[in-house]
C-alpha cells in the first residue's frame, strides 16, 4: 500500500483544565473545599483572602473566642470578623455511631416504649453503690476527655495488689471494647500472653489462667459497674448484683442469665412460666433490668460529632421563601493586583513565562469558585420552588422528584445536579438536610397522581408514632392504612421504608 494524506472532519468533546477544575470544585464538600483553597493560597502566590474574609466555619465559637484573646494577648493586629455567629446560620447536627453487636440488636429490638429507658437510664447499680460526689456524669468525662482505661487504672492506683496481678488486671483493661466489654476470651488472652512470654509448661499456663480469671473479678468489681462483662446477660447481671436483695431482683438475675431473649421479644407467658413468677413480680423485674445500662462504656466514648456547616440558608420572608448562599463558607478570594501589576509590566521585557500562566491559573480558580457557588445557588431555588409545600408542612407534604426535573429547568447536565446535591446541605426552619433529600420516586395514588416515598415514609413514621404500644401495627396494617389515604404501597415496600426508618417490626415493637 501507498502512504497517503487524508483530510477527516470530526467534532469531539475535550475538556480544558479549566473545564476539569470546575468540575472538581463543583462535587467537592464545603470542608474539602476549604482544604483546595488552602493548599491553592500555598502554592498560586496570586491568590490572597480578603482582608475581611470570614474565619474558618467549621471553628466552634469556644474556639473562635479563645483565639481572639489570644491574638489580643499578643497584640497582633491582624483584622478578624466581629460579626456575631448566629446559630441559624451555622446549626449542627451530630450523629453516634453505634455497632451492630448483640446488645445493639437488644436494644433496637425494645425500641419505642418503656424499654428506652435502657439506653437513657444511667446504671441503678452504679448509682446505688457510688457517692454523689465521686459521681461524674457523661458530659463531665467527655468535658475532660478522660478513657475508660484511664478511669479503670486511676482506681487500680488505690489497689494493693502484686506486680504480677496489677500486670494481669491491666492486659485485661486493655483487652476492653469502646462499651466496656471484654473482647476476647480469657483462654484465648492467656494462650497469646504464653506465647509472648514463652511459657511452654502446662502448670505455668494454667497459673496464668488462674490469675487472669482472679483479674476478672477485680476489674469486674471496678466502676463502671458491669466493665469487664463477655456478654450482654453478664453485664446486666453484674449491675443488678449492686442492688439491694428482694424477689424482683432475684427474677430479674434469672432473666438476665437465661431467658434475655424471651425479655427482647416480649414473651410475657413463657418468663412467667419458666421463672414461676406472676405477671406483677416479672413486670418489676424488668423495670430493674430497663434500669441497668448495657453498656459501660458509653459515657466514656468520645464525644466527637460531625458538625454540618449548611451551604444555602432558607429563610420565611413577607414574600414567601427567601434563598440565600451561607456567607460564611464562600471562600473570599482575590487577585494579588501588586503581583499582578509586576507580571504585565514584564510582559514586553522577556519576563519569566511562568508568571503569566500562574497568574492565569488564579483567575481561572476565583472564577470556577463563583461558578460553584451560582450553580448551587440555582439549583437550591429549583428545589425550594418545586417542594414549597415542605417548607410549610414538612415531610408529609414533599412531592416527587428526579434529578432530570431540575437538570430540564435549569439547562445543565443531569450528573452535574447529581454533584451538586452531593455533600451540599441547606438550612430550613424544619432542620438541616443534604440537597438529595428533596428527590424521591413517586408512588401511584388513587387519583392518578403520584405521592412522593419521602412524604410516605413520613406517614410510616406518624402511624407507628401513634400507635397503641399494645397493638403495634403490622406492615400490612399499615399498608392498608396508606391504601386508604390514597396511596397504593405493598407490605413488601413497606417493610423496606420501615428498616430505613430503623423501626423495628410490630412482633418488637409491642410491650409486655
Amino acid at each position: 500500500m501507498k502512504p497517503s494524506l487524508q483530510v477527516r472532519l470530526s467534532q469531539h468533546l475535550a475538556l480544558t483544565p479549566q473545564l476539569q477544575q470546575s468540575i472538581r470544585l463543583l462535587q467537592l464538600s464545603t470542608l474539602e473545599l476549604h482544604q483546595e483553597v488552602g493548599q491553592m493560597l500555598e502554592q498560586n502566590p496570586f491568590l490572597e483572602m480578603e482582608e475581611d474574609a470570614a474565619l474558618n466555619p467549621f471553628e466552634t465559637p469556644p474556639e473562635r473566642q479563645a483565639a481572639d484573646r489570644v491574638a489580643d494577648s499578643a497584640g497582633d493586629s491582624t483584622p478578624t470578623s466581629d460579626a456575631p455567629e448566629s446559630a441559624e446560620s451555622t446549626p449542627e447536627i451530630t450523629a453516634d455511631d453505634f455497632g451492630t453487636t448483640e446488645r445493639d440488636d437488644w436494644e433496637n429490638g425494645t425500641e419505642g416504649d418503656d424499654f428506652d429507658g435502657i439506653r437513657e437510664t444511667p446504671s441503678a447499680a452504679g448509682a446505688a453503690s457510688s457517692d454523689d460526689s465521686d459521681d461524674m456524669d457523661a458530659q463531665d468525662r467527655r468535658s475532660v476527655s478522660i478513657s475508660l482505661q484511664d478511669h479503670l487504672r486511676m482506681q487500680v492506683l488505690g489497689m494493693r495488689l502484686s506486680e504480677t496481678d496489677h500486670a494481669a488486671l491491666e492486659v485485661l483493661i486493655e483487652s476492653l471494647d469502646g462499651d466496656g466489654y471484654l473482647a476476647d476470651e480469657l483462654d484465648d488472652i492467656a494462650a497469646r500472653l504464653s506465647e509472648m512470654l514463652g511459657i511452654e509448661t502446662a502448670e505455668g499456663c494454667q497459673e496464668l489462667q488462674d490469675r487472669l480469671r482472679c483479674a476478672l473479678l477485680w476489674l469486674q468489681s471496678l466502676e463502671p459497674t458491669g466493665v469487664g462483662a463477655r456478654n450482654l446477660g453478664e453485664c446486666l447481671t453484674l449491675q443488678l448484683k449492686r442492688l439491694p436483695s428482694s424477689p424482683q431482683r432475684q427474677i430479674a438475675i434469672r432473666i438476665c442469665e437465661d431467658y434475655l431473649d424471651l425479655l427482647a421479644k416480649r414473651d410475657m407467658k413463657r418468663l412467667t412460666a419458666l421463672t414461676g413468677a406472676d405477671e406483677d413480680l416479672v413486670r418489676q423485674a424488668q423495670g430493674l433490668i430497663v434500669a441497668c445500662e448495657p453498656k459501660p462504656g458509653r459515657p466514656f466514648a468520645p464525644g466527637e460529632s460531625h458538625v454540618i456547616v449548611p451551604d444555602v440558608i432558607v429563610r420565611k420572608t413577607g414574600r414567601g421563601l427567601s434563598v440565600v448562599l451561607n456567607p460564611d463558607v464562600m471562600p473570599k478570594l482575590r487577585i494579588n493586583d501588586l503581583y499582578a501589576q509586576a507580571v504585565r509590566g514584564t510582559r514586553g521585557s522577556g519576563g519569566q513565562p511562568g508568571l503569566g500562566s500562574r497568574l492565569q491559573e488564579a483567575r481561572w480558580f476565583v472564577k470556577n469558585i463563583q461558578q460553584r457557588f451560582d450553580t448551587i445557588l440555582r439549583v437550591s431555588k429549583a428545589i425550594v420552588e418545586r417542594q414549597r409545600g415542605f417548607f410549610t408542612h414538612g415531610a408529609i407534604a414533599m412531592k416527587p422528584l428526579v434529578l432530570r426535573e431540575i437538570a430540564d429547568e435549569l439547562g445543565l447536565h443531569e450528573s452535574t445536579i447529581s454533584r451538586v446535591t452531593t455533600a451540599k446541605y441547606m438550612s430550613t426552619l424544619q432542620g438541616t438536610f443534604e440537597l438529595k433529600y428533596f428527590f424521591g420516586s413517586s408512588l401511584n395514588t388513587e387519583a392518578g397522581g403520584n405521592a412522593s416515598s419521602t412524604a410516605v415514609r413520613a406517614l410510616i413514621q406518624q402511624f407507628v408514632t401513634a400507635e397503641d404500644i399494645k397493638k403495634p401495627l403490622s406492615d400490612s396494617q399499615i399498608s392498608d392504612m396508606l391504601e386508604e389515604q390514597g396511596i397504593q404501597v405493598a407490605r413488601r415496600t413497606v417493610a423496606k421504608y420501615r428498616e430505613a426508618l430503623k423501626i423495628a417490626p410490630a412482633s418488637l415493637r409491642k410491650a409486655i
